[in-house]
């Protein structure tokens, strides 16, 4: 079968979704399929594009799977407006380009401008490949839950979302909380609709000894140290990260605070915490460096706005829960995050924007290290039984079996009524 991945984020940005995007490129290529990929300029998190990549448009292959990129729009901040330039800025690239013959074609999202353009194009085709999109995150609760948009603004984007779903042959959804949304509240046809959670992407390796990780960074080996690994966006509110920091800073400063990543809201939060002798800014590390700061951690942070409960499943616990490091969430009760959580048995949930709450959490995890170990111990666990990268590979060859399958059927059942598709 012949497969194209098309999604703005690839190898090799390291966070969010383009781990995953290359997992699945790689690993469809070992089994056989031709793939490939469509995707962007590398740009994230740090939301500026890299140096060294030139041109408008390259081909190259990476890791075995042939890649083409284009050069798009990268904006210095996000607002809808801006989302939207990057979207289409590249999904015009793509329609205008020559794409790969391929019997099945999955476009993944975000970017959803992107998708609709290159749907738009595909199904003018007189003879089309299957089409899926491969949801990560959901838009129409990301305008609401972020408070971007409101009123007719988010009702727009919400049809938006629910007309390119639709148009799909089918998608597939990282979690069963974004299938319900999709089916009840999208209008996606049920039998539309995949499950197929997101793995583990780092190579597996035994935990590694918190001492000797602290030492290969250069951290004190008496700190209590939380750390927040990732993207520094609007949805993840880490303004109550810099706000416990400086109430650690008041209470004699029991616990370190890092935020380890990049983003569009990094300079904001590093204005914000200049003063806060407790709170320490990290680039982006690279794979062996980043696994010793997941290890050398007393507690892994997620840290979501307080409204924040549907709209995405954070790509950062499938490396925390293979870390060896317990999980503190401050995100709403019973949100995805929250659900994710208690299901692996990683961590503990508190409520968010309780910047003092934060902080005795973290100090009470790090006074009580059975417990945290018992936490790890359950994460790492939960990644063995349900994070396996063979499994979710098998999961994505049996969807685009089933797309291929169904949209032949659709075909031949319209050729013979004259309908063409």
């Amino acid at each position: 079968m012949r497969v194209t991945l098309i999604g703005l984020n690839y190898k090799p940005e390291v966070t969010g979704i383009a781990p995953y995007t290359a997992d699945a490129a790689e690993g469809l290529t070992e089994r056989g399929y031709e793939v490939h990929v469509v995707t962007g300029f590398p740009h994230y998190p740090q939301w500026i594009a890299d140096p060294r990549y030139a041109g408008s448009t390259i081909s190259e292959v990476v890791d075995g799977v042939p890649v083409v990129r284009h050069r798009h729009y990268v904006p210095d901040s996000m607002t809808v407006t801006q989302r939207t330039h990057l979207e289409m800025s590249f999904g015009g690239r793509v329609v205008r380009s020559h794409l790969p013959s391929a019997d099945v074609v999955v476009c993944v999202s975000p970017a959803l401008v992107s998708t609709g353009l290159i749907f738009a194009r595909l199904k003018a085709q007189l003879i089309r490949p299957a089409l899926g999109v491969w949801v990560q995150d959901l838009y129409s609760r990301g305008v609401i839950e972020t408070g971007t948009l409101h009123g007719p603004s988010a009702t727009a984007t919400s049809n938006l979302e629910s007309g390119i779903l639709r148009a799909a042959d089918g998608i597939a959804v990282i979690h069963k909380r974004f299938s319900n949304h999709a089916i009840d509240h999208l209008g996606v046809a049920e039998h539309k609709v995949s499950v197929i959670p997101n793995w583990t992407h780092m190579p597996a390796a035994p935990p590694m000894d918190r001492d000797h990780a602290r030492d290969l960074l250069g951290w004190s080996r008496t700190d209590v140290i939380a750390l927040h690994a990732g993207n520094m966006g609007l949805k993840q509110g880490l303004e109550n990260v810099v706000d416990a920091a400086r109430e650690s800073d008041r209470l004699g400063g029991p616990v370190k605070f890092v935020l380890m990543g990049d983003g569009n809201q990094r300079e904001h939060l590093e204005d914000r915490g200049k003063d806060v002798r407790s709170l320490t800014f990290v680039r982006s590390l690279p794979e062996k460096e980043f696994r010793a700061a997941l290890a050398a951690a007393d507690v892994l942070l997620v840290n979501e706005l307080p409204e924040v409960a549907e709209m995405s499943v954070p790509s950062k616990l499938t490396s925390y829960f293979g870390s060896g490091s317990p999980v503190l969430a401050a995100t709403a009760a019973g949100s995805v995050t929250d659900q994710e959580i208690r299901a692996a048995g990683a961590g503990i949930r508190i409520d968010p924007a309780q910047p003092a709450a934060l902080v005795r959490a973290v100090a009470e995890l790090a006074a009580h290290p059975e417990y945290a170990d018992s936490l790890a111990q359950s994460g790492l666990e939960y990644v063995r039984r349900s994070m396996s990268r063979e499994v979710a590979i098998d999961r994505l060859e049996t969807w685009l079996q089933q797309l291929s399958r169904a949209h032949r059927n659709r075909f031949r059942t319209a050729s013979n009524a004259g309908l063409g598709v």
